[in-house]
């Protein structure tokens, strides 16, 4: 990884939230987080960034052929989608009995499960 920097990035999203993507050929499109890298910035949606990629046959593929893999998405390009307001909503931190917990800005409620 050489000249990139690689200060971790402090998500606002977690593995398992639904998001939508705010840019890019899949601009609109919601899927639920697989992934999220904070060293590299990114993070990987479920259906989303969709690229093909061809292999050699093997073991688990006898024939070889053409696989789909998600490719990871930047941080910045996601929004969280609030599902108690169902819409993309930015986040808030607030600390409560039980911890810190994520607030929607749009509807004030809690976020996390």
């Amino acid at each position: 990884m050489k000249g990139k920097d690689l200060t971790p990035i402090k998500p606002h999203v977690r593995k398992g939230d639904f998001v939508v993507i705010l840019a890019g050929d899949d601009k609109g499109k919601r899927g639920k987080v697989l992934k999220v890298q904070p060293r590299l910035g990114t993070l990987v949606v479920e259906g989303v960034n969709i690229a093909k990629k061809t292999t050699k046959p093997s073991q688990k593929m006898p024939q070889g052929g053409t696989v789909e893999i998600e490719l990871p998405l930047v941080l910045s390009k996601v929004i969280l989608f609030c599902p108690n307001c169902k819409k993309p909503a930015r986040t808030a931190n607030e600390v409560t009995a039980n911890g810190r917990v994520r607030i929607c800005k749009r509807c004030k409620e809690v976020v996390d499960k």
